[in-house]
């Protein structure tokens, strides 16, 4: 198992393979040492494969990087997470352009019961602030995981706001883990790897160049359930990342601004389009979330369901028991081994029966 996983971490030092070509290849040969044992004439077969590909793939320097970015994981106690690995994060498995590996650092759960994305400027004002903090605070209760992205202004800002809190938050980076970008924030993201951590799809060593961040807020949009923008630019990266969460079918929320100012255009944009709730409030993402204030998950669940069910509906409402936490139609799907398209007509059924009830973001729950 341990060659298996150099060789998935080398495929990764293979000039011209991304995310979705590694998966691809690892689908073909049946595992990612298979993939080194296939001559290159039948590489090409593979969708995505080309003749420069082929060129550049040197499986003797490739697996000479895998080594020593694994000595490297293994001194700076960094955690490299294969999309195959079960710890490797579900929400984010959902994504179609989801990263085939990720380096994570900290103590990270990112299967929390709620995931909510905080993004904005980077030269944010006190108004930006104070929601912030206001936002956070009215939803520590709920001890939700708060994500951002280590930026200045609003992403550093909700990344402290939630420690004061007491949540976990986690840190999305557009550098290598062990670029902390930027540096004046190292002391915050050492505070964070015992309330969190930090996480990135970068090798040790990259900078934080400019191409790297767009890719970077992909990552942010798909570990949550709801991104809340709080302060933007007419154009800026929160955008961006509101953009990927509502391709990715997460809630997007956005607070309004001054119609005057320059960081309050981006949200009323957002607003004024339909792509974006508005948020005044914590009641606001608690409402529009439906989080039930005051009553947990077993208090609202039926004791016993007497509607009977067919054997279908039965595994659908067994696989959501185990759980005990809300699933993605997705992952309801791969669970059970029923087609999404007969998912989909399940639980409508089970919705109608009040077995289970939908969320926003196409998950769903026992009531």
């Amino acid at each position: 198992m341990e060659q298996e996983r150099l060789a998935l971490l080398a495929l990764h030092f293979i000039p011209g393979l991304g995310d979705y070509t590694i998966r691809q290849l690892i689908a073909y040969c049946g595992s990612a040492k298979q993939v080194f044992s296939l001559p290159k004439g039948k590489l090409l077969r593979v969708h995505g494969i080309g003749k420069t590909t082929v060129q550049g793939f040197t499986p003797a320097e490739a697996f000479k990087s895998a080594e020593k970015e694994i000595r490297k994981a293994e001194k700076d106690q960094v955690e490299l997470i294969f999309y195959s690995d079960a710890r490797y994060p579900t929400r984010l498995k959902h994504a179609a352009d989801a990263p085939s590996m990720l380096y994570a650092k900290g103590n990270l759960d990112f299967e929390s019961q709620r995931s909510i994305g905080i993004v904005g400027t980077r030269k944010c004002t006190d108004y930006g602030r104070r929601c912030t903090a206001s936002l956070i605070e009215g939803i520590s209760h709920h001890q939700p995981l708060i994500v951002s992205g280590l930026a200045y202004g609003i992403d550093i800002q909700a990344h402290q706001e939630a420690m004061r809190c007491g949540l976990q938050t986690i840190g999305v980076m557009g550098s290598g883990i062990d670029v902390i970008y930027p540096h004046a924030h190292s002391g915050t993201v050492s505070r964070m790897l015992s309330h969190g951590g930090i996480v990135t799809e970068n090798p040790f060593s990259t900078k934080p160049d400019a191409h790297n961040f767009p890719a970077r807020n992909r990552i942010i949009a798909g570990l949550i359930d709801a991104l809340i923008v709080v302060e933007a630019a007419e154009r800026g990266g929160a955008l961006i990342t509101a953009d990927i969460a509502n391709s990715y079918d997460r809630e997007v929320l956005a607070f309004p601004g001054d119609v005057n100012k320059s960081f309050s255009v981006g949200c009323n944009n957002l607003i004024k389009a339909n792509r974006a709730h508005l948020i005044t409030s914590a009641e606001d993402l608690e409402r529009i979330m439906n989080w039930d204030v005051g009553r947990s998950a077993a208090s609202e669940r039926q004791p016993v369901v007497t509607i009977p069910l067919d054997a279908d509906e039965q595994s659908v409402v067994e696989c959501l028991d185990a759980a005990e936490k809300a699933l993605h139609i997705d992952e309801l799907s791969w669970r059970t081994s029923l087609p999404i398209a007969r998912m989909a007509t399940l639980l409508l059924n089970l919705e109608i029966k009040s077995v289970v009830r939908a969320l926003p973001g196409r998950m769903y729950r026992r009531t």
